[in-house]
């Protein structure tokens, strides 16, 4: 897989799988243009602990709606430490910890090229969202290194009320996955980050847009038929991405034009797909951010289609 599927829009959630998660063969995304400042309020320690938890959890909203990718690019390392330091003061806070992952895999898909680096962060995405599983409960504790059926039993005891940690969580191990692209041992992770994403779709397929089902998609065509992938199963869970979101998450179509249209050479559906992205308007609520850069690619996927198919 070319291109950052993990996209940089669901730092609430989840980023280019998304859209959004560099991954040979696995995309979406985050990110913060916004000046904070932390006060410390003598005597008022629960108002202090109930302001910063509330900025931690809204640390995206500032960014979703941003329609200059490059102004949060610029931003976000601030955020980072930020929430670092928030981590440090608080290291059980199950909502501080997963605004770190967020934030961290985010800015590692989206922004950084260099793999080392991205390799780094990733990690940090991967560990605080293995921290927040286990705050949040003792037997999540490292249930991502268990052997698959205790992983699964643990899984299947999840509710509805679990799904944005257990849908952060996976985003967070696609994108270490992606940035150790080259490793079998990471690689081997991938089944049970599927599996993550195929609980948050049957506890709540709405969840995020229905990103659940963009992740799986993409899951389902990273092979083309021949070598055991299966298209038209991606193509079910994109079209129900499409649906979910009515058509506002243009990273949706950009991903079933670039993994399904791609691989089964469908290039009338490539080509109207990335057009319908063109012609749209990018504003919408909580996806500005991620339709900016939705558009970019299509500009790039429909230039680059002569000599694709």
């Amino acid at each position: 897989m070319t291109g950052k599927w993990i996209s940089v829009r669901k730092i609430s959630n989840k980023i280019n799988f998304f859209p959004m998660m560099r991954f040979s063969t696995m995309r979406l995304f985050r990110m913060l243009p916004v000046l904070l400042t932390l006060s410390v309020l003598a005597g008022c320690a629960s108002l202090a602990t109930s302001a910063t938890s509330k900025l931690a959890n809204n640390l995206s909203g500032a960014i979703l709606n941003q329609d200059d990718p490059e102004t949060v690019e610029a931003g976000m390392p601030s955020y980072l430490l930020l929430v670092d330091s928030l981590i440090e003061g608080d290291p059980k806070s199950e909502s501080f910890l997963l605004s770190g992952s967020k934030l961290y895999g985010a800015y590692a898909a989206a922004f950084v090229s260099e793999p080392e680096r991205a390799k780094r962060l990733a990690r940090r995405a991967r560990d605080y969202s293995d921290r927040a599983l286990c705050v949040h409960d003792k037997r999540l504790c490292n249930v991502l290194e268990r052997p698959y059926d205790e992983f699964s039993a643990a899984i299947a005891m999840l509710k509805i009320d679990d799904v944005p940690l257990l849908y952060a969580s996976a985003t967070a191990w696609a994108g270490w996955i992606q940035a150790n692209s080259s490793d079998w041992n990471a690689i081997a992770s991938l089944p049970k980050v599927k599996a993550m994403m195929t609980r948050v779709v049957e506890l709540d397929e709405t969840y995020s847009n229905g990103e659940g089902h963009l992740y799986l998609g993409v899951f389902a065509t990273l092979l083309p038929s021949a070598l055991g992938g299966k298209p038209e199963e991606g193509r079910a869970h994109f079209e129900r991405a499409i649906q979910i979101s009515a058509g506002r998450d243009l990273m949706a179509k950009v991903e079933y034009a670039r993994r399904y249209a791609r691989i089964t050479y469908d290039r009338p559906l490539h080509d109207r797909l990335l057009q319908e992205v063109l012609d749209a308007d990018a504003v919408a609520p909580g996806l500005t951010l991620s339709n900016v850069l939705a558009k970019r690619q299509a500009r790039e996927l429909l230039a680059s289609a002569d000599n694709y198919f």
